[in-house]
């Protein structure tokens, strides 16, 4: 995410969940729609900090209500509403053109909250009603593993290094797999569709799966870094001295 705030506005309208989710055209469509509802609360004195803790607290009560209910489709429904207060509030933060790294740090922070919520719920409901330890501890390691591969990158771009790598899953399409065949699972208990709960338990072991790889793959390419840059750094010491 940017420092300033026209940055956190396009970083908030490519923001993991709605890139993935909105193609570019939507994303104009939207843009134009929620233009004057920003432009409105903040004629109100609404802040974008205030609806980027408002659509976080909808997506958290969105999962930990409905999901260990197992109420999959209306849980997803609550989510995905609350994910266009990301292209609310980077629309407002466009329109106030002024800098906010504090902005950025709580957006990204945030996002940690709400992957949480999510997977957290879907936890709470296999080791509830939903009785199964093997799908409950696959969806903790969904959770634990998303944290891990967001922090990797992160402490390796602290110490210095690029860390130019993506990976297989990355944040959006970790969130995007996991609540489109979560939702679509909920077809069979909200309107009896036969069959379709399996697409939920494929997604959590696609996302698990896949977390692991793209976690190997960001330590291997953070060692091989890491290597290059002692190594440059003893180079230039020698040759200095």
């Amino acid at each position: 995410m940017g420092h300033p705030v026209a940055a956190r506005a396009s970083a908030a309208l490519l923001t993991p969940v709605g890139k993935a989710m909105l193609n570019k055209y939507a994303r104009a469509f939207f843009t134009r729609v929620l233009t004057p509802f920003a432009a409105f609360l903040l004629r109100k004195g609404v802040t974008p900090d205030t609806v980027t803790l408002v659509g976080t607290a909808g997506v958290v009560a969105g999962a930990l209500i409905f999901y260990p209910m197992g109420q999959f489709f209306w849980g997803t429904v609550v989510i995905t509403l609350f994910v266009f207060s990301d292209l609310v509030d980077g629309n407002m933060a466009r329109q106030m053109g002024r800098s906010s790294r504090w902005g950025a740090f709580l957006d990204s922070t945030l996002d940690r909250v709400a992957d949480g919520a999510v997977f957290g719920g879907l936890a709470m409901w296999y080791a509830g009603d939903g009785d199964n330890l093997t799908l409950c501890a696959v969806t903790i390691f969904c959770l634990a593993s998303g944290q891990v591969v967001s922090y990797t990158k992160a402490r390796g771009e602290a110490i210095g290094l690029p860390v130019n790598v993506n990976g297989l899953v990355e944040r959006s399409e970790r969130l995007v797999i996991t609540l489109v065949l979560c939702g679509l699972s909920g077809f069979h208990r909200t309107f009896g569709v036969p069959g379709i709960q399996w697409l939920l338990p494929i997604a959590l072991w696609v996302v698990a799966v896949g977390s692991l790889i793209t976690l190997i793959q960001r330590v291997v390419t953070v060692r091989r870094e890491a290597a290059e840059a002692d190594a440059a750094q003893l180079a230039d010491q020698g040759s200095g001295a």
